[in-house]
């Protein structure tokens, strides 16, 4: 997660990840950064204000979490 896709802390992580062949799902404001290019998949919420952008972050990763848990534990 990274409001603005640009995070040094988080590109390098995505950068080693793509060296390791690792999957990377990158959750960014409008635009995505430099995370848009280094994501396998970009989850870009359309807005710029960090309020926002972290609210639906949250709620997104929750619902991610609800429909893992959802799966594993029917």
């Amino acid at each position: 997660m990274s409001t603005s896709g640009n995070s040094p802390n988080i590109v390098k992580a995505f950068e080693t990840a793509r060296e390791k062949n690792i999957t990377t799902i990158g959750m960014t404001g409008e635009g995505g950064g430099k995370m848009k290019e280094l994501s396998d998949i970009l989850i870009d919420i359309p807005s710029r204000n960090t309020p926002r952008i972290q609210e639906a972050h949250m709620l997104l990763g929750h619902i991610i979490c609800q429909l893992v848990e959802a799966e594993y534990f029917k």
